[in-house]
């Protein structure tokens, strides 16, 4: 049995069990659920496959947050000091993810970011076009995004 769907019927039941289905008793439920599978893997003979992928969604989710917020300070840090500290420049980022999904969230990710801006992508979705408010070293930047955010989404969707 898929581990996610009986994870959502461990979720369900939990908030039909304390009468409630909100948000929170359904989140609440949900990671019951998980704990509760993941400690009786062994007797299902469960892959490690989901557990594993949960990891990587919550570490990339709490990356982003952090990469968030610390851009969020650097930009207005820039914009609430009488000195620009800014060096824009237009970025060619090379694509080491290949699928539409996985292009489109680090296309997102980056764009949702202050101080980035996703432009484009080539026609052969190779190169993916990016504006940078702080480029001082755009190999730097390109660098960053690479081991950041396209790693931790590449390794969300490794099998």
């Amino acid at each position: 049995m898929n581990p996610f769907l009986l994870n959502l019927f461990l979720a369900v039941t939990w908030a039909g069990l304390w009468g409630s289905f909100t948000l929170t008793q359904l989140a609440f439920g949900f990671v019951m659920g998980f704990i509760t599978l993941w400690i009786t893997q062994p007797l299902f003979g469960g892959s490690n496959g989901y557990y594993l992928r949960a990891y990587r969604v919550v570490r990339l989710i709490l990356f982003f947050l952090y990469d968030l917020c610390m851009s969020s300070v650097q930009v207005a840090f820039d914009v609430l000091t009488p000195k620009n500290r800014s060096n824009p420049a237009i970025l060619e980022m090379p694509l080491d993810v290949e699928s539409d999904i996985e292009i489109l969230l680090v296309t997102n990710l980056i764009s949702l970011t202050p101080g980035t801006l996703s432009l484009d992508v080539t026609p052969d979705r190779k190169t993916l076009i990016v504006h940078a408010m702080f480029a001082d070293d755009p190999e730097e930047v390109i660098r960053g995004l690479k081991s950041g955010m396209e790693r931790m989404v590449k390794e969300v969707f490794e099998t």
